[in-house]
């Protein structure tokens, strides 16, 4: 690395020193990052709530759902880069990190713009698909067609943000993150009510406030890459890199696929129970509603700590620094057990203060959500067990056996417990069907840690993207042709292959040599 990357770069090495200390430095900024979206979405969700009443706040409810699944669409891509780039830069292989940034930023731009105009087109169907009440219709399809306006700009914030991750940098999205919350706290409810000179947008307002955002912290979080000097920056000879190079995407979607379908699953699973809990009602939606927010505060240590497993284990299998692996993993479910149950526990004491901000304490709906804050809460020290356990197996490629966990832990589990027992328990059934996927999740995490092969398994730089210790090199500074960027090694070949080019290298030399002697004679 040269010595100006390191003097201006926010990268952290997480193949050194004290794990403990590393993990927490590592995953305090991406804790705080959650604290604040989920501050945000919930500052929000009250305004909403307050000002426009419980249909506007289940509209937003039904529109978010919709937004998670998109999202993951990008995940498992995202995930997958991550894990690239942190393998890469336990390697110190700079170039191999701005290949696989670029590759990444070229293929999702033009799918999430197909997307975004998909979703605007057919957001009426999605939203008759949820089973959506119809005093929310109309309201749920204004704040769902802004959020697929606004797509290609989340889907690269996002995944930006998990690349710096990846490098070992999660201060700079926290800078970035409190940018966008202080905007859109100042913008929400100046558009929602029409204060000053501004329209009153109502619904509207709320999703248009984000959107803006998100795209000031997106440039200036850019800014700030380039002047830095991140890694991560494409400079001109490097932009052909947003030109995908086939191999690294191919390991992206190998990989990737499966981490995006355990998103999707979640997600699927999730607007299935949507469905039932529409059934119930507007003030059950609400209700519903209002707790998803307390539910974002406690899975945020697990997704922090599963985020900060997943790039500490990528850099040390990248260092082939494998004794750290096992210490990492212990480190971080003993955080997520105390952090997690600590929120839980706070969450459980004043539940009812803090679900009325969002209902207003005479709302009708506000008993049923303590109702269900209780049945289900609990469940996501589980969650955080199976996370941690994911981010660690999952950065050495291991992602098919997760995702057939997640597809069991909620189809016949979770939503095999909703159904089976609504008759018997109605919908204590919903809320007891949450901790019963959590708990089979960490089950068979466990069991797949224990005794799967992760371990053992193909790492995606070994395997499939990356190139040797050597890396890359460039000819020619200035130029921008991609030609001028060439490996100095190949990629792995299938056995037969390796033995064919062997032979054919053998008899090359034998015939230079034999040349040289007839030349000597």
């Amino acid at each position: 690395m040269s010595d100006t990357s390191i003097a201006t770069d926010k990268r952290r090495d997480l193949t050194e020193g004290s794990i403990a200390k590393t993990m927490l430095l590592f995953a305090l900024p991406t804790l705080g990052s959650s604290a604040l979206q989920s501050l945000n979405g919930s500052i929000n969700a009250v305004w909403v709530g307050r000002f426009l009443g419980e249909e506007a706040l289940a509209a937003t409810a039904n529109g978010n759902i919709l937004m998670f699944i998109l999202i993951s669409f990008v995940f498992g891509f995202g995930m997958a880069s991550t894990i690239l780039i942190g393998q890469a830069m336990g390697r110190r292989d700079e170039t191999m990190v701005k290949r696989t940034m670029g590759t990444a930023l070229g293929s999702i731009i033009p799918i999430s713009i197909v997307v975004s105009a998909v979703g605007w087109l057919f957001a009426p169907m999605l939203l008759d698909l949820l089973g959506t009440p119809a005093s929310a219709v109309d309201l749920a399809l204004t704040y769902l067609r802004m959020i697929f306006v606004a797509m290609p700009v989340t889907l690269t914030f996002t995944l930006i943000m998990m690349a710096l991750r990846g490098t070992g940098d999660s201060t700079t999205p926290l800078w970035f993150i409190i940018i966008s919350v202080v905007f859109d706290v100042i913008l929400t409810p100046t558009l929602i009510l029409g204060l000053g000179p501004f329209p009153e947008w109502g619904i509207f307002g709320a999703a248009f406030a984000t959107a803006t955002a998100n795209t000031l912290a997106l440039i200036g979080m850019v800014i700030t890459m380039y002047l830095r000097g991140s890694v991560l920056t494409l400079k001109m000879p490097e932009l052909c890199f947003l030109r995908a190079d086939r191999e690294i995407l191919k390991s992206m979607f190998s990989k990737g696929l499966p981490m995006g379908l355990q998103m999707i699953v979640i997600s699927s699973a999730a607007l299935t129970m949507l469905s039932l809990i529409n059934r119930e009602g507007v003030q059950t939606t609400a209700a519903y509603s209002a707790t998803q927010q307390l539910w974002t505060y406690v899975q945020m240590p697990a997704m922090a700590l599963s985020a900060a497993a997943s790039a500490m284990v990528a850099q040390n299998i990248g260092a082939n620094k494998w004794s750290r692996v096992s210490d990492i993993t212990r480190w971080g479910l003993i955080f997520n057990v105390i952090l997690t149950g600590a929120i839980i526990a706070v969450l459980t004491i004043f539940d009812g203060t803090i679900l009325g901000f969002f209902l207003g304490s005479d709302s009708e709906a506000l008993p049923i959500g303590e109702h269900i804050q209780l049945m289900a809460t609990w469940g996501f020290v589980f969650f955080g067990i199976a996370q941690v356990l994911f981010g660690t197996m999952r950065a050495n490629g291991y992602v098919i056996w997760p995702l057939v966990v997640m597809a069991i832990s909620m189809y016949p589990v979770r939503l095999g417990f909703a159904f089976g027992l609504y008759p018997l328990l109605g919908d204590d059934a919903l809320w007891l069907s949450f901790p019963a996927g959590m708990v089979a999740t960490a089950l068979m995490g466990a069991g797949l840690y224990v005794h799967g092969g992760w371990r053992k398994g193909k790492k995606l730089v070994a395997e499939e993207a990356a190139q040797g210790s050597e890396g890359y090199r460039v000819h020619g500074g200035t130029s921008a042709s991609c030609r001028d960027i060439a490996p100095t090694t190949v990629w792995k070949l299938l056995p037969l292959r390796r033995i064919t080019r062997l032979h054919r290298r053998l008899r090359r030399r034998l015939y230079r040599h034999r040349m040289i002697k007839s030349n000597k004679g």
